[in-house]
């Protein structure tokens, strides 16, 4: 498990986005199995868990594209806070209430699949 700072090197994701017309479409899919919609977490840190399944997570970066390679970006309310080749990651320095949490399974070089796979999910951080 690998712990990413919430505040700290944030990312905007506007630049990462490509034409759908350019992408490759996935086999893939990917659910938010930790924080749940809704949930309260108490303190400044919380762990995320995603569910990935019909693809691989892979750590090389390539220009090979395939349906079901590719590695997990992280975003909290709209910047990037990590890319992982890991479905466990622990988010640290959260401020106090809500935010989004999006994940999503791009392709080898970084950028998304077309449609886009991606689970999202909201939840509040009580100090």
């Amino acid at each position: 498990m690998r712990r990413v700072s919430a505040m700290r090197g944030r990312t905007s994701i506007v630049g990462l986005v490509m034409a759908a017309a350019d992408r490759p479409s996935s086999t893939a899919s990917i659910a938010i199995v930790s924080p749940k919609q809704g949930e309260e977490i108490h303190g400044a840190t919380a762990e995320v868990k995603v569910k990935l399944t019909g693809g691989e997570i892979v750590q090389q970066t390539s220009t090979d594209l395939q349906p079901d390679q590719g590695h997990l970006h992280v975003i909290l309310d709209d910047h990037l806070v990590t890319m992982t080749a890991s479905t466990d990651t622990m988010l640290t320095d959260l401020t106090p209430g809500s935010h989004i949490l999006q994940v999503e399974f791009v392709a080898n070089d970084h950028a998304p699949f077309a449609p886009r796979v991606l689970a999202k999910t909201s939840f509040e951080v009580k100090a």
